[in-house]
C-alpha cells in the first residue's frame, strides 16, 4: 500500500486489496484505518496492548469487566496493526465475543446475566464495605445503575436475535 509516497510493507501491512483511505492511511482487514505514521501506529499499538493486559486481568478479577477492554483493543489494533488485530480476533473466546460485537449480534443471555450480576456485586461490595462517605457511594450506585440499564436494555440479547432470524427465514 502507498501512503504519503511510502510503501507500508512488513508484518503489520494491511491485507492485500485494502484501499487507501486518505493521505497516510490504509484500511485494515477489520475495515478501520491503519495510520501511515509510525509514531501514531506505535501509540495505537501500546494502547491496544495495555487494553489487552487490563482485559486479561478482568478475566480473573471478579467485578472488573474484560470484554469491553478486548473490544477497545481490537479497535486500537485496527488502527495500527492488522497482524495484532488478527491475533486478537483469532483468540478462542475473546475473538468470538469481539467478532459478535462488531457484527452487531449482541451478548448471549448468560453473558448478560453474568455482567449484570458482577456489576451489582461489585457495587454492593464497594458501597457496603469499602466506601464510607455518602457522595462517593451515590456516584458508584449511579454508575452501576447506568451500567445495568445499558447492558439490560441497549445491548441486544443474542438468543432473541437468533430466534428472530430463524422466524424470518421460515
Amino acid at each position: 500500500m502507498v501512503g504519503r509516497g511510502r510503501s507500508v510493507d512488513g508484518p503489520d501491512a494491511p491485507a492485500p486489496g485494502s484501499e487507501v483511505s486518505g493521505p497516510g492511511f490504509a484500511a485494515s482487514a477489520g475495515g478501520s484505518v491503519i495510520s501511515g505514521s509510525p509514531l501514531v501506529r506505535g501509540i495505537w499499538i501500546v494502547v491496544g496492548l495495555l487494553l489487552v493486559a487490563i482485559g486479561g486481568v478482568g478475566i480473573v478479577v471478579p467485578g472488573l469487566p474484560s470484554t469491553i477492554f478486548f473490544i477497545l483493543a481490537a479497535g486500537a489494533f485496527s488502527r495500527s496493526s492488522a497482524r495484532l488485530e488478527g491475533w486478537l480476533l483469532s483468540l478462542p473466546v475473546v475473538g468470538r465475543m469481539v467478532g459478535d460485537y462488531r457484527a452487531g449480534l449482541g451478548m448471549r443471555r448468560r453473558a448478560k446475566i453474568m455482567a449484570v450480576s458482577m456489576i451489582v456485586i461489585a457495587v454492593g461490595i464497594s458501597t457496603g464495605l469499602a466506601i464510607k462517605s455518602w457522595t462517593p457511594r451515590a456516584i458508584v450506585v449511579a454508575a452501576g445503575a447506568v451500567g445495568v440499564a445499558y447492558v439490560s436494555w441497549r445491548v441486544p440479547t443474542r438468543e432473541v436475535l437468533d430466534r428472530a432470524a430463524a422466524e424470518g427465514a421460515a
